[in-house]
């Protein structure tokens, strides 16, 4: 009999990134099937801890992770030291996927690896929006929705606010200024 994949499901308690309907679901999918499966209140909040439970996952053999992004969580494996191998893991996407598509895919005996291929290095860890927005190249504020988005934070505008300084400072207005 083929190995059949553990199931990890993440709840995603600290960062709430994942639509509490599609957690909600997922779950409840997962209680009644009666598969056994385990559930981690936070995969984010382990991997800071280097939780040795993530070594053990990750040696098992393979495993269905429902969580995030596969590229985060396979950053998150490699910084608990407890690297997926790339043929033995698949990753569901609670922020994009549906209930039904994840719960169809951890219910399918078979595994389709998805983990992104390559070392997981520094450069591949996820980085906050607004670092991101700050270290790239072009200027900020070519976007009129990102514009509107910066705008919309600072309560009233002021006549001398420059998009430059909204650009460089996480869309809060520069120190000194007055609104």
């Amino acid at each position: 009999m083929a190995d059949v994949p553990r199931i990890l499901y993440c709840n995603c308690t600290y960062a709430q990134v994942v639509p509490q309907e599609v957690k909600e679901a997922v779950l409840r999918k997962l209680c009644e099937s009666g598969v056994a499966f385990d559930a981690v209140a936070d995969l984010c909040e382990m991997s800071a801890r280097q939780d040795p439970n993530l070594q053990q996952l990750a040696a098992s053999g393979s495993v269905k992770v429902a969580a995030c992004f596969p590229r985060a969580v396979k950053w998150l494996f490699a910084a608990a030291k407890a690297p997926l191998p790339p043929d033995g893991a698949e990753i569901l996407n609670m922020r994009v996927q549906t209930a039904e598509e994840i719960a169809a895919a951890l219910f399918n005996p078979s595994l389709n690896p998805n983990v992104p291929i390559g070392k997981a290095t520094a450069a591949d860890a996820p980085v906050p929006v607004m670092t991101a927005l700050r270290n790239r190249s072009k200027p900020l504020l070519e976007s009129p929705r990102v514009l509107a988005l910066c705008r919309s934070k600072i309560n009233p505008p002021s006549e001398s606010f420059s998009t430059k300084a909204m650009a460089h400072s996480q869309c809060q207005p520069p120190i000194g200024s007055t609104p």
